[in-house]
């Protein structure tokens, strides 16, 4: 790792709560096992909509977006996309990877991180598992074994052979059959975004009196309108706004380098350097280590014969349609394995992320 880099880490680990980690996973595990495909998120807003409202708190629902308010609403706006990865039955025995049908490609997404990195992981899905459930109300209907992925050169997509599906109808969402894993110090299953989900939930759960926002169709560029809507329709505008989520390494030594992954910027614009600041002295009293993801990404580049982009995330694109009236800061997991079903992040890390949050409570 470039010494910059290291330069920017913490290495004082802090003393985990073995409690409070435990705790967070029980909220994790169940939600791990909703079906929550890209535009057929339906199912999975209903199951948090119950959890939050069982807590006392103000939660409505509006297209796109799933909000819940505590007693302080404008004191921070945390938000997170809930919807994930899966295949869409696209016509008779016939399977596409959700985020890119056609039907989803209604942003563009050419110099996104998930267009990258679709070409690396079309052959890691063989043996994958997958269940199919009916679009809105998310009812099981069967299971199947994915036998072969591949790109589309026509239609610019993964296509999956799925052996056992061959009688769903078009429309039909296909989730990765997916079970919490914990092995040697690291938790594995699909984390984007469930993993952030569960954050918030635990937060709530702890006290928290802000707002946060649950988005839909993040995966397909979507999400980041729902979320100004929502903002727009109630006149906000604000400094403090959080997005949670998950980010991507090459590898495990990369994303042990750090516990919380932050930004400067992405490909729309610069976040708020008041945000960060404040996020990062939070860290550095806390004994958290931390990095910036978008210089990785410059200093990995320049040994590429690729350069990977330094992507459009939900934050970023609210800035520039906003002209940064609404701004605020990306607090990311760093995780391996991204977009599969084995996506894996520390549980060191995971511990990090609820102690920075903690601290906002």
């Amino acid at each position: 790792m470039p010494s910059s880099l290291a330069e920017n880490a913490v290495s004082v680990q802090p003393s985990q709560d073995d409690a409070l980690l435990n705790e967070y996973l029980d909220i994790l595990k169940p939600l791990v096992r909703e079906p929550s495909v890209i535009g057929h998120e339906h199912a999975f807003f209903r199951v948090l909509r119950r959890e939050l409202e069982e807590l006392g708190l103000k939660v409505q629902a509006f297209n796109g977006v799933l909000v819940a308010q505590g007693n302080r609403p404008t004191e921070l706006y945390l938000s997170a996309h809930i919807d994930r990865h899966g295949l869409l039955c696209t016509g008779p025995n016939e399977f596409e990877y959700a985020a890119f049908i056609a039907g989803n490609q209604g942003e563009n997404m050419a110099d996104s991180s998930s267009a990258y990195m679709i070409n690396q992981i079309e052959n890691r899905f063989t043996g994958q598992r997958v269940q199919a459930h009916w679009p809105y109300t998310g009812t099981y209907i069967g299971q199947g074994r994915i036998t072969r992925s591949y790109i589309c050169p026509r239609r610019k997509n993964l296509i999956f052979e799925v052996d056992g599906l061959d009688y769903l109808q078009p429309g039909t969402p296909v989730s990765f059959l997916d079970r919490l894993k914990i092995d040697k110090g690291i938790l594995s299953c699909q984390l984007d975004n469930v993993v952030s989900a569960a954050l918030i939930l635990f937060l709530f759960r702890k006290g928290f009196q802000g707002t946060a926002l649950f988005t839909a169709e993040e995966e397909c560029g979507r999400s980041w309108r729902y979320a100004l809507s929502w903002f727009q329709r109630h006149e906000i505008e604000t400094q403090r706004f959080v997005v949670l989520d998950t980010s991507p390494y090459t590898s495990r030594e990369d994303a042990d380098l750090q516990q919380i992954t932050l930004r400067r910027k992405d490909a729309n614009g610069t976040f708020s350097e008041t945000m960060r600041n404040e996020l990062v002295a939070r860290c550095e009293q806390l004994g958290l280590s931390y990095g910036f993801k978008d210089e990785y990404i410059e200093l990995k580049n320049k040994t590429r014969p690729r350069p990977f982009p330094l992507g459009r995330t939900e934050l970023g694109r609210i800035v520039a349609a906003t002209q940064g009236a609404i701004n605020g800061a990306t607090v990311q997991i760093p995780t391996t394995e991204y977009h599969t079903a084995s996506e894996a992040a520390s549980l060191s890390a995971i511990a990090g992320m609820l102690t920075l949050l903690l601290s906002y409570l």
